[in-house]
């Protein structure tokens, strides 16, 4: 078995049927992560790239994953260290390089910059990876 973190695209993605999830891989990620697709889901809506009846739908997909969405003082701790460490603004993406720091084995992004970004604190992989 392999945990992985998600990032919020990668999420989408799952939600919106363009990533099928091994059952083998487990899949963790920081409960800002919910706010985070529900908030990109609601502005594609919102530029009619998907319907409002899509967008809720792929909100009840991302609610009903085998997956666990963790935020507590421990995680919230690590990403503050992390955030530090790295110099950044927010600890939006701390939370996620915490959290694979905590408890998984790789941070699955599609951002290659940020994949380089962190890649001195934690391994990261592809969406690829997942299927």
């Amino acid at each position: 078995m392999t945990r992985f973190v998600v990032d919020c695209e990668t999420l989408l993605r799952i939600a919106a049927g363009e990533i099928e999830v091994v059952p083998e891989h487990k899949l963790v990620a920081p409960a800002l992560v919910r706010s985070q697709a529900l908030a990109a889901l609601y502005e594609a809506a919102r530029r009619g790239e998907i319907s409002r009846a899509e967008g809720l739908e792929r909100v009840r997909r991302i609610n009903s994953l085998k997956a666990r969405f963790l935020g507590d003082k421990v995680l919230q701790q690590q990403a503050w260290k992390v955030a530090e460490q790295l110099g950044l603004e927010t600890t939006y993406v701390a939370e996620y390089v915490a959290l694979t720091t905590l408890q998984a084995d790789a941070f699955v992004t599609s951002d290659p910059e940020l994949a380089q970004a962190v890649s001195g604190l934690v391994e990261t992989a592809t969406p690829d990876a997942l299927c």
